[in-house]
């Protein structure tokens, strides 16, 4: 292949990310609208389903929110239904927030097809290119995380 194909190729790449980026934010941003919610609490809720559960002080660390904005957030999505929140176990002094079947359910409505739109996509693609992707999103992640700890402090 030639250096300027390959080139040609990598920022056609790039723009696609840039724009899938794009895409990505504007469906969450339509999902939070259509839940009643912002970016935030959805951000909080997608947090949650991944853990199942959560402290306040984790999700915080999560978010990149001080404890009052944290204690906002968890009571707009209390108030809505999408949380609860019950004494630790472990330490009385300190909570755990769980999603409730409505935020699950909820959820699901809105990315549930996404992903199996997303599943039936990658079903074409061999063990090897599968393989191939893999290896792209997570060091793309990776890549993501280390320049968000760079400028968040």
């Amino acid at each position: 292949m030639s250096s300027d194909k390959r080139e040609n190729l990598q920022r056609e790449l790039g723009a696609e990310i840039r724009a899938l980026q794009t895409a990505v934010d504007s469906f969450d941003a339509a999902a939070a609208e259509s839940m009643g919610i912002n970016r935030t609490d959805l951000h909080c809720l997608d947090v949650l389903m991944q853990r199942e559960s959560a402290a306040p002080s984790e999700l915080g660390a999560a978010l990149g929110l001080t404890t009052g904005s944290v204690t906002a957030l968890l009571d707009r999505l209390d108030r809505l239904g999408y949380v609860t929140r019950s004494p630790d176990p472990k330490d009385r002094r300190k909570s755990v927030v769980r999603p409730t079947p409505e935020a699950v359910r909820a959820v699901d409505e809105l990315f549930g097809p996404l992903a199996h739109d997303g599943f039936r996509q990658v079903a074409g693609y061999t063990t090897e290119q599968l393989s191939l992707l893999l290896d792209f999103m997570r060091s793309s992640r990776e890549l993501q995380e280390r320049h968000l700890r760079r400028i968040r402090p």
